[in-house]
């Protein structure tokens, strides 16, 4: 990468740890969830493999070629799923923003690792148009997708009163006055005062779902190779 080279790790480190996310999304993905996660997950480890910076490893041209050529692939398989949906479209926007930049990269005499110019030269790659929109479309992406991401919510359930009649199992009421015909006569003590459903503490329950489960892991995986990608594109 242009500039020191722990940033390129730090890409390195994001794009990969997305991808890993991503892998173990795959294992238990449905059918349709398992082509998204397998997308991302090629997406992530290419990432971060153009990503390495060029003091480390310099790629012949043909690696450059070999990359736009399987993104290149990956986006005709995208086509299809593009049309129906708005998260397929920003896959296929991703895959051609990686071959762009393999070929850019290929293009450049001396090319340097990482789509980030050619080592010694100054040159940019590809064009100021091209790169342009896509620095203006991922910087939207991130915005958006970390905007998503704000509200938390926590899932909380409430443990029923164990003295109340089986009838007000899962029901919270708060030293709620009842009349004398709203509890049923079970032949067992409802209370300290006939009628009175003391407050119960609620208990809060972790989500420790799948990682399929966990939508807001999935977006935050989005979030890190759209961060990655405009740092790429930044220094193209």
């Amino acid at each position: 990468m242009h500039g020191p080279a722990t940033a390129g790790w730090l890409v390195v480190a994001l794009c990969a740890a997305a991808g890993t996310y991503c892998l173990l999304r795959l294992r238990g993905a449905p059918g349709a969830g398992r082509g998204t996660a397998g997308g991302e997950a090629l997406m992530g480890f290419g990432m971060a493999a153009m990503a390495v910076p060029a003091a480390v490893v310099t790629p012949p041209r043909w690696i450059w070629l070999l990359y736009a050529a399987v993104f290149g692939v990956a986006a005709l398989r995208t086509l299809g799923p593009a049309r129906r949906s708005s998260h397929h479209l920003h896959h296929l926007v991703g895959m051609l923003a990686m071959v762009y930049m393999s070929v850019a990269m290929a293009l450049l005499p001396g090319a340097a690792h990482g789509g980030h110019g050619a080592q010694g030269t100054g040159d940019a790659g590809g064009t100021p148009l091209a790169t342009g929109v896509l620095l203006i479309y991922y910087a939207g992406f991130v915005l958006w997708t970390g905007a998503r991401l704000l509200p938390l919510q926590t899932v909380t359930v409430t443990a029923p009163d164990s003295r109340a009649g089986p009838e007000l199992a899962g029901t919270v009421l708060a030293d709620t006055a009842l009349p004398d015909t709203a509890l049923p006569d079970t032949g067992r003590t409802t209370g300290p005062v006939a009628g009175t459903v003391t407050e119960a503490a609620p208990v809060v329950v972790p989500d420790v779902g799948a990682p399929e489960d966990r939508p807001e892991m999935a977006l935050a995986c989005r979030l890190s190779m759209g961060i990655a990608m405009l740092a790429m594109l930044l220094t193209l």
